[in-house]
């Protein structure tokens, strides 16, 4: 009888995940989402991210487990294998695995997997269909190749902070690991369209060098292009934006709404859902661009009305009316939305010591393939055997490749 089970679309998928930090494993964690069989490579005191405190999970008689908010944040669906890079029994462990899979993701610094014969030419040699991403801070190539580097860097490199806080204040950092975790979805992409290319052109993989450094100017978007077409550095500008009025942070008599209604349909919806319809028609607000160029007494009307009522009260006017309006959410309060409880945005995915671990969900929805949580991501070590075993080694050949004993 067929088998009518939906199937993930990456099913079959074979992927060495080298990665350490967040980038490559956040890659690694999207193709495993989406089915592929992901082999996560770790050293015997396990990667960097399940270190990074302050928060650990705990196990269900309160144990602090080695698995950290960032290291449960990109790491689910994966199995985990230990393997010391050092020991020749680890590094021929790793290539057994390099020969069986279709991806290899890995982010060490340039040169680095080189010294241990895991480069890209090496790998290839035995494995010509392999793709092979290498993310680094930099890139394979130029002046800071070598150079290490983390997403504040970048941010502060790019120009990403210059342009992040309020006018009158300092430059800010995004409040989140946004390069790592863009670039780690560019890696995702960038995979699966060196995979469509090599079903295409006769089996031949190829590498994929991606630089976060790079990834912070691709972030930077519009606001690099107001620099490289008008030849201005682009400026702080808070919760507002530019060409969008009116368009902020908006303070009310209770708390704070986020408006952004600068579309000619958005501020028409605005003017009389507050009961003040001629500003629509008021040639100083009639477009986009006289809104901005009469920014100040507009929004000292709209400030004016706002204050007459709650954030709350607002909101709901406004949502009824069609208007792009938003509350200023806490994390925990963002949690409790209705739209986001439907949405099954928080997990609840069974874990082995801590019972069941919740997890953010894949935003990806499928009419047909299914994308539920799946595996919790997986304690340090949990799959070695089996895995290193399924490729023919032996009980002395896996210690030896864990640092156990020599081989």
């Amino acid at each position: 009888m067929a088998d009518t089970r939906a199937r993930k679309p990456l099913e079959g998928l074979k992927v060495l995940d080298m990665g350490r930090m967040f980038a490559a494993p956040y890659a690694g964690q999207m193709l495993g989402d989406l089915g592929a069989d992901v082999i996560k490579v770790e050293h015997p005191a396990g990667d960097e991210m399940r270190h990074f405190g302050p928060h650990f999970l705990k196990s269900t008689e309160g144990e602090e487990l080695l698995e950290s908010t960032y290291s449960l944040s990109c790491n689910r669906n994966k199995r985990s294998v230990v393997i010391d890079l050092t020991r020749a029994a680890g590094r021929e462990a790793a290539m057994r695995l390099a020969a069986w899979a279709d991806v290899v993701l890995e982010n060490f610094k340039v040169g680095d997997l080189a010294r241990y014969g895991l480069d890209y030419e090496a790998v290839r040699k035995i494995n010509p269909g392999v793709v092979y991403c290498s993310v680094t801070g930099f890139g394979q190539d130029g002046p800071y190749a070598r150079q290490p580097g983390v997403d504040t860097m970048f941010q502060a490199m790019s120009g990403m902070m210059s342009v992040t806080g309020e006018p009158d204040g300092p430059p800010q950092r995004i409040g989140y690991i946004v390069v790592d975790i863009a670039t780690g979805l560019f890696a995702t992409t960038a995979v699966l369209a060196a995979l469509r290319d090599r079903d295409l052109n006769g089996g031949e993989g190829q590498q994929i060098d991606l630089a976060l450094f790079d990834t912070a100017f691709a972030l930077l978007s519009h606001r690099a292009m107001e620099f490289l077409m008008a030849g201005v550095n682009p400026m702080r500008r808070g919760s507002s934006s530019s060409g969008n009025v009116p368009g902020r942070n908006m303070p009310t008599r209770e708390g704070v709404l986020t408006l952004q209604a600068g579309g000619q349909s958005q501020f028409r919806k605005l003017c009389g859902a507050l009961g003040l319809s001629h500003l629509a028609d008021d040639p100083r607000f009639s477009t986009a661009r006289d809104r901005a160029a009469n920014e100040k007494p507009l929004m000292d009307m709209l400030e004016a009305e706002f204050a007459k009522r709650t954030a709350a009260e607002w909101y709901d006017i406004l949502r009824e009316a069609g208007v792009c309006a938003a509350p200023l959410n806490t994390v925990s309060q963002a949690f409790e939305d209705q739209q986001v409880k439907h949405r099954g945005v928080r997990q609840e995915t069974p874990h082995p010591k801590a019972g069941t671990v919740s997890l953010i969900a894949n935003p990806i929805r499928f009419s047909r393939s299914p994308m539920e949580a799946g595996k919790a991501p997986p304690l340090l070590g949990a799959d070695t055997e089996a895995v290193l075993s399924g490729l023919g080694l032996d009980a002395g050949q896996i210690r030896a490749a864990q640092g156990l004993e020599d081989a």
